[in-house]
């Protein structure tokens, strides 16, 4: 459900209520019952929730089944704020589901938006999702991939200062997220899929003069790869190769920081990209966005994102599946 003062809850509510969400999956809400009826009953949306033991699942008829997760204690914020109690809740929704997939459960999970304010006020040590779930499964590896509209870009680094990037650009660190790039984008049913690397300096380095990384960390990164059987090619300057990606020339792009991979792919989909985590032993898909505390409680959110990352999920799903 994500932070319950945020919108997660009401896109959940209105995913719910569209015939895309029921053609993909059949789906089990991770959450605090209370909040999610409260969200339904606000939006006028006649969902009746099971809650269910994930244990012993039950049959629910009509309607959707609910794990409920969090401590009962807690008070829940109201819409459009951050605070410990929000964080909480959404720490034990995600902690929640992430078991469920681990024991066989779900086949996937996908997750609202939690905010970072609000799990650091509830003594969280990680930075957003795709960390707490690397460190819940026990991931050897992980990183991020987005994928929306035309584009899918995996990222070298991820939630770090711009000025920290340069330093944490290494070839191993580089090689780990093609791999794990070329393993994502095979279960997305791609004919001939290929990789493109982006450089990190401006034209790739213009053959050292604006930079070394290049020469020093990425080409070779990327040549080790490439002799290992992965279609990948690189690096290229990162003003151009999104362009060429758009255009179908690529299956993926990595790129090596946060803006550098996400500004392109967010100006093209802004209302319908996917957060997918890679490396991980489950499937996890996410939104594209925030909490967005200025609208939560609102009723405008648009679910766009969270059904997208459903489906994209079940796709998935269906073909890691023996």
């Amino acid at each position: 459900m994500g932070d319950p003062a945020g919108i997660g809850p009401e896109i959940v509510v209105k995913a719910l209520a569209s015939p895309r969400l029921w053609r993909a999956c059949r789906p089990v809400v991770v959450g605090r019952l209370p909040v999610m009826e409260t969200a339904a009953r606000a939006l006028g949306v006649g969902i009746a929730f099971a809650p269910v033991d994930a244990a012993a699942e039950s049959a629910a008829g009509s309607r959707c089944l609910l794990v409920e997760t969090g401590p009962e204690r807690d008070r829940m914020p109201p819409p459009g704020r951050a605070s410990a109690a929000g964080g909480r809740a959404a720490i034990a929704a995600v902690t929640g589901a992430a078991q469920l997939a681990l024991d066989g459960f779900v086949d996937a999970i996908v997750t609202a938006p939690i905010s970072k304010e609000a799990i650091r006020a509830a003594g969280s040590p990680f930075p957003g999702h795709t960390e707490m779930l690397a460190s819940l499964t026990k991931a050897k590896r992980h990183a991020m991939m987005l994928v929306g509209g035309p584009l899918r870009v995996s990222l070298a680094t991820i939630h770090v200062p711009l000025a920290q990037v340069p330093s944490l650009i290494t070839a191993r660190g580089i090689r780990a997220v093609i791999e794990l790039t070329w393993e994502a984008v095979r279960l997305f049913g791609l004919r001939r899929p290929r990789l493109a690397v982006c450089g990190l300096n401006p034209h790739a380095g213009e053959a050292g003069m604006m930079g070394d990384e290049e020469r020093r960390v990425i080409a070779p990164a990327v040549r080790a790869m490439a002799k290992k059987g992965i279609p990948v090619s690189g690096p290229y300057p990162a003003d151009t190769i999104f362009y060429r990606a758009a255009r179908g020339e690529f299956a993926a792009v990595v790129a090596m920081y946060h803006d550098q991979g996400l500004g392109p792919l967010k100006t093209l989909a802004f209302d319908t990209g996917v957060n997918l985590t890679l490396g991980l032993p489950i499937i996890r898909t996410s939104v594209d966005h925030g909490t967005a505390f200025d609208i939560a409680g609102k009723g405008v959110a648009s679910p766009e994102s969270l059904l997208a990352a459903v489906e994209l999920a079940a796709t998935m799903a269906r073909r890691r599946r023996p």
